[in-house]
């Protein structure tokens, strides 16, 4: 139910006084001044001060199941015990020391969390690689971060064949396709290593802000640039997600079960080397004890089946899922009863699918809607609920109560509510900054603001809006693509000239990836070439799904640069045409 105006006021009124109360001195969630990389930002000072800290909080349910993979069940307990192991495996095998970097790079699985959690309760920097990535790129990935170990499967193990020898890796497999007596397979390493003791772990004084992770965001020029974040960073947006689903809880105490049916749970439906993956589902189904169920790819089918067969209660993902869910032929005929919850994140949701998701699940599953970016571990902006019926055009406000955001203008001057500018959020959350990139780093920061490269404004109740991006990404179902690095690859075929990426509007991927070639006098090639050219070179997901081939050169601006904006207008009306 929509709420009229002053009942939106009231309820604002009334969410404020709560989120105070909440934060009071002695509460789990007091906040203080702290110094955070050369800035006093306010912090929570009663959380976890690392993430094995956070680790340790399942273990006051730890029979209770946690990782869910296929046939593969473990509980809270079991997986702490395997993480302990991995540990001790990473400083006695291959010796691992705390700040080196070590990286995963396969699908989801129960290995790719116990690596995770096992890499950052030594003191190690996890680095979780894209699985899309093609060889080139993961050889791009382990340079850059300076991986000497990693957790890989054997598609991604094949892709970087070639170059495993040369950079001296030391690989631990995960789901090999053949083991002998030398294999270093996950748990044949881990089944008779001890686990490591908390004080054996309290000796690696790990400290909030010791770096926890490198995460490769896909920027607007080149190559992907590594986000570096510190413990401090990934426990503050954890807690900042429970904070406000408890001051959402006691503002509507009716989305509170007394006596839950269903064990609390949420579909893992997107890659966990992206913070909604790692973050907001990994990582908070421990605090949650919630249990944490994997799909092995993405299928609207399937997921309707793993939500009924496992009494999925938290369905989460890009909103193009939700979009899929509700096009199955199999939507009607699923139990979906157990839902609670049906919210999204990484990209913008039509408000249309909004009114559609309200008609078709259950009046228990709460719609919801979260924006953030990897630089800010996924924190930025909420809304879910009678809020988000009442705006469905935003994507919420600022995460309480230690995220801020206001809107800037190009001379970096802060704007009043209402005017149209450059989104700025800063908070404990914000990476430390971009790995051995400090240009790029100070290219988005501005006096403790991270500059996210969107464009949007603050309504009159404090809402944000997105309404562009001043970078040049695509985001293609939650997948950010820099229209820089696909056009790179185009150039190294023979036959291109010049070359425009760009997105358009996509209904169900939220926008699709064009480009626009100018071929070379003489040239012969035509799309299927060019894709299956660009197939080698990097990741399926960012060869554009739309290939336009001209002789004549591309418009132009009045500065001389390639007139995109006007390349991508015309292919609209094309299209529509």
């Amino acid at each position: 139910m929509m709420l009229t105006e002053e009942q939106l006021k009231n309820d604002l009124d009334a969410l404020k006084k709560i989120a105070l109360k909440h934060k009071s001195a002695g509460s789990e969630f007091e906040t203080k001044k702290t110094i955070i990389n050369g800035l006093e930002l306010d912090a929570f000072c009663r959380i976890p001060n690392n993430l094995y800290e956070v680790y340790r909080l399942s273990l006051e349910d730890s029979h209770t199941t946690f990782l869910v993979y296929q046939e593969e069940r473990y509980s809270f307990g079991e997986t702490f015990d395997a993480a302990s192991r991995m540990g001790r495996v990473l400083i006695e095998q291959y010796r691992v020391r705390k700040g080196d970097r070590v990286g995963i790079c396969a699908r989801n699985s129960a290995e790719w969390c116990i690596a995770y959690m096992a890499a950052t309760i030594v003191g190690a920097i996890v680095v979780p690689m894209n699985s899309w990535w093609q060889g080139r790129e993961l050889e791009f990935g382990v340079v850059d971060s300076g991986c000497k170990t990693i957790f890989i499967d054997p598609p991604r193990r094949s892709q970087l064949a070639p170059y495993i020898e040369k950079l001296g890796l030391s690989l631990i497999d995960i789901k090999p396709e053949r083991q002998d007596a030398s294999s270093s397979e996950f748990f044949s390493l881990i089944k008779d290593a001890v686990p490591l003791s908390e004080a054996e772990i309290r000796n690696f004084n790990v400290m909030p802000e010791d770096d926890a992770s490198i995460m490769y965001t896909s920027g607007s020029t080149g190559n992907p640039k590594g986000v570096l974040s510190t413990h401090r960073n990934i426990t503050n947006a954890l807690y900042t997600w429970k904070y406000v689903k408890e001051i959402n809880e006691i503002l509507r105490p009716e989305l509170v079960e007394e006596n839950p049916q269903y064990q609390d749970s949420i579909l893992a439906n997107v890659p966990l080397f992206h913070c909604t993956g790692s973050h907001a589902q990994f990582l908070l189904s421990i605090i949650y004890k919630r249990k944490f169920v994997m799909m092995y790819k993405w299928e609207a089918d399937e997921a309707l089946r793993l939500i009924e067969k496992e009494r999925i209660t938290i369905f989460h993902g890009v909103p193009t899922m939700t979009w899929e869910l509700m096009q199955s032929k199999n939507f009607n005929t699923t139990d979906l009863r157990s839902l609670r919850g049906v919210s999204g994140g990484g990209a913008a949701r039509p408000p249309e699918h909004l009114n559609m998701m309200l008609n078709r699940f259950p009046k228990e599953a709460v719609p919801g809607l979260g924006y953030g970016l990897t630089e800010t571990n996924a924190i930025g902006a909420i809304i879910s609920g009678k809020f988000y019926q009442t705006r469905p055009n935003s994507t919420g406000r600022p995460t309480p109560p230690v995220t801020s955001l206001q809107i800037f203008d190009q001379l970096g001057n802060s704007l009043p509510t209402g005017q149209i500018g450059e989104v700025g959020i800063k908070g404990p959350t914000v990476m430390k900054g971009y790995w051995k990139n400090p240009v790029a780093t100070e290219e988005v920061m501005r006096n403790g603001w991270f500059i996210t490269g969107d464009i949007g404004m603050l309504d009159k109740t404090g809402f944000l809006i997105i309404l562009d991006r001043a970078k040049d990404i695509v985001i293609r179902g939650g997948e950010n693509i820099g229209c820089a690095e696909v056009e790179y690859a185009f150039h190294e075929h023979s036959a291109v000239s010049e070359v425009s990426v760009y997105g358009i509007p996509d209904e169900r991927l939220g926008e699709a990836l064009c480009a626009t070639v100018m071929i070379r006098p003489g040239e012969d090639v035509d799309e299927k070439i060019l894709k299956e050219f660009l197939g080698n070179r990097i990741a399926a997901f960012k060869v554009p799904e739309k290939i336009f081939l001209q002789h004549e050169q591309l418009p132009r601006g009045s500065t001389g640069k390639i007139a995109k904006k006007q390349i991508r207008t015309q292919t609209i009306e094309k299209l529509q045409a």
